[in-house]
């Protein structure tokens, strides 16, 4: 009886969970639907929670070194608690918010080199928590999102990668601990002037927050990177404009006022 109730303790044949989603394609400020199946094991339980939660991978910058962490966010309860018989199923049919920040994964259909994406199901039974598996998700752009790098491609920008990293832009109202910057090779005619743009979206319902960044070309006493674009385009009114003529204006403006493009 003693060599059961550690058994039981240390989680053998507890409960299975699955997470079932009826489409693994979202955008940011949609939802992902679906079912996670609970089914009871070899004894009875008292389940506290279920729970649901975004994950994605983020660079950390501390002191002199960098690394990468799995960051949980858009976190939420979809049970209260229950007690779960031997055996016993439960079907449990949810409706997970998307944060509007929640960072792209996916472009034109490929997926952006770089990003992680997962939803977790999270099931806790007498203070013992399993976070289960991740279950990949597509995160595609919204249309204001998408035409304006749309607009960069047209130009002659070509992807290069993307990452997530830990933190706040300053000035840029954001409500989620880190941001996404997607890297692009500059298109030839701004070869000779920078290495790459980086382009940074920070959503709400409203508008979209795009913050422009480029990483310059430069002799010894160079600066290496330099923000010269931070602008906001409303939902609503994105599709109104020649994002193509607007991106190319802002920069070569920008880079002609630092004399770095004649």
């Amino acid at each position: 009886m003693v060599f059961k109730r550690l058994m039981q303790a240390m989680g053998v044949g507890g409960p299975s969970v699955e997470t079932v989603l009826t489409d693994p394609n979202c955008r940011p400020g949609g939802h992902l639907e679906g079912r996670i199946q609970v089914a009871g094991g070899d004894h009875a339980v008292d389940v506290s929670y279920v729970a649901l939660g975004l994950v994605t991978r983020v660079e950390v910058e501390s002191g002199d070194s960098d690394y990468d962490t799995n960051q949980e966010f858009g976190r939420r309860r979809v049970t209260g608690a229950f007690r779960l018989e031997p055996g016993q199923r439960y079907d449990i049919p949810f409706r997970f918010d998307v944060p509007w920040e929640t960072p792209l994964t996916d472009l034109y259909g490929q997926h952006l080199h770089g990003m992680t994406m997962g939803l977790r199901t999270e099931l806790e039974v007498a203070r013992a928590v399993d976070s289960g598996d991740l279950d990949p998700v597509a995160v595609h752009p919204l249309p204001a999102q998408e035409r304006l790098l749309e607009a960069l491609l047209r130009l002659g920008f070509r992807f290069a990668r993307a990452d997530v990293e830990r933190g706040h832009i300053y000035g840029v109202r954001q409500s989620l601990p880190f941001y996404q910057e997607i890297e692009f090779h500059p298109a030839p005619q701004y070869a000779r002037a920078i290495n790459q743009l980086e382009v940074t979206f920070v959503t709400d319902p409203q508008q979209v927050q795009v913050v422009l960044e480029v990483d310059k070309r430069g002799g010894l006493f160079a600066e290496g990177h330099d923000a010269f674009g931070r602008f906001t385009v409303g939902h609503a009114s994105a599709a109104t404009v020649d994002w193509a003529a607007q991106l190319d204006a802002r920069l070569r403006q920008s880079l002609h006022r630092r004399g770095l493009f004649s």
